[in-house]
C-alpha cells in the first residue's frame, strides 16, 4: 500500500465527513475510521481504479453503520442533537442556514447532494459510491435540491395564506 495515495485524499475525505457528520470532532473520527478500514481492507481495492470513490464508499458505509448504532444505543446522542460548528470561510448567516438545511435533509438526500454538488461526482459515480441505482441518485438529488430551495428561500414579502372557498362542480 502506498501511504502517499491515501494522504492525497485526506482533504476531500475531511470535507465530505464534515458535511456528512455535521461536527468537526465526529468528522475527524470518521476520517480516521475510514483510513483505518482502508488500510485493513487494502487488498479489496482494485488497482487501476480511482481510489477516492472507494474511500468515500467506505466512509459512507461507516457513517450509516454509526448512525444506526447511535440510534439503537440510548446512551449516545444522535447526530441531529450535536452542536453545529460552522465553516469560517462562509458568511455566518448563510453558512448556518445552509448547514441547518443540510442537517434537516434525510441522510440519503444529504449524501447524494454532497457527492454531486460538493464533491462534483457524476450521477453514475455517486450511485457506485452509495451502492444504489442511478435513478435513486437522480430522485434523491431532485428531492434534496427542492427541499433546500424551500428551506433557504425567503418568504415572499407580505405574503399571506388565503383560504379561498371551494368551487362547487
Amino acid at each position: 500500500m502506498a501511504v502517499e495515495q491515501l494522504l492525497a485524499h485526506i482533504p476531500a475525505l475531511r470535507r465530505y465527513a464534515r458535511l456528512l457528520a455535521g461536527d468537526a470532532a465526529r468528522a475527524d473520527d470518521l476520517v480516521q475510521d475510514t483510513l483505518e478500514r482502508a488500510c485493513r481492507k487494502w487488498s479489496l481495492w482494485r488497482p487501476g481504479t480511482t481510489l477516492r470513490p472507494w474511500l468515500l464508499s467506505i466512509m459512507h458505509n461507516l457513517h450509516a453503520n454509526q448512525r444506526r448504532d447511535w440510534h439503537l444505543d440510548d446512551g449516545h446522542a444522535s447526530l441531529d442533537d450535536l452542536p453545529e460548528r460552522p465553516d469560517p470561510a462562509a458568511p455566518a448567516g448563510v453558512r448556518l442556514d445552509l448547514e441547518r438545511a443540510l442537517a434537516a435533509l434525510p441522510a440519503g438526500q444529504r449524501a447524494v447532494l454532497l457527492l454531486v454538488a460538493v464533491e462534483e461526482y457524476s450521477y453514475a459515480e455517486a450511485a457506485q459510491i452509495l451502492q444504489v441505482p442511478i435513478g435513486t441518485v437522480m430522485s434523491r438529488l431532485h428531492r434534496g435540491r427542492e427541499a433546500l430551495r424551500q428551506q433557504l428561500s425567503p418568504p415572499a414579502a407580505g405574503a399571506q395564506i388565503v383560504n379561498l372557498p371551494r368551487m362547487k362542480r
